[in-house]
């Protein structure tokens, strides 16, 4: 299996544990409760990473949430 099938089936995730690490490392730097803290960091990397794979929705409807933000907290309607 070639890199580029790879990162065709799998990019998603491998990006995100990437992010993960590269977030979890800035964050690592003392001690055991910020290994757990990296540890969440990489897993919620791999399930974005894995959801973007799957061609699934996104957790959140950012475009729809943005509108109801504007729409609350605009102080001059």
């Amino acid at each position: 299996m070639s890199w580029k099938e790879v990162w065709g089936s799998h990019g998603g995730r491998i990006a995100g544990v990437a992010f993960g690490i590269f977030l979890g490392l800035i964050y690592l730097l003392s001690g055991f409760w910020d290994m757990l803290f990296f540890a969440l960091v990489v897993f919620i990397g791999y399930t974005l990473g894995k959801r973007k794979d799957h061609a699934q929705a996104p957790l959140f409807q950012w475009q729809e949430f943005v509108q109801w933000l504007s729409g609350r907290w605009r102080p001059f309607k």
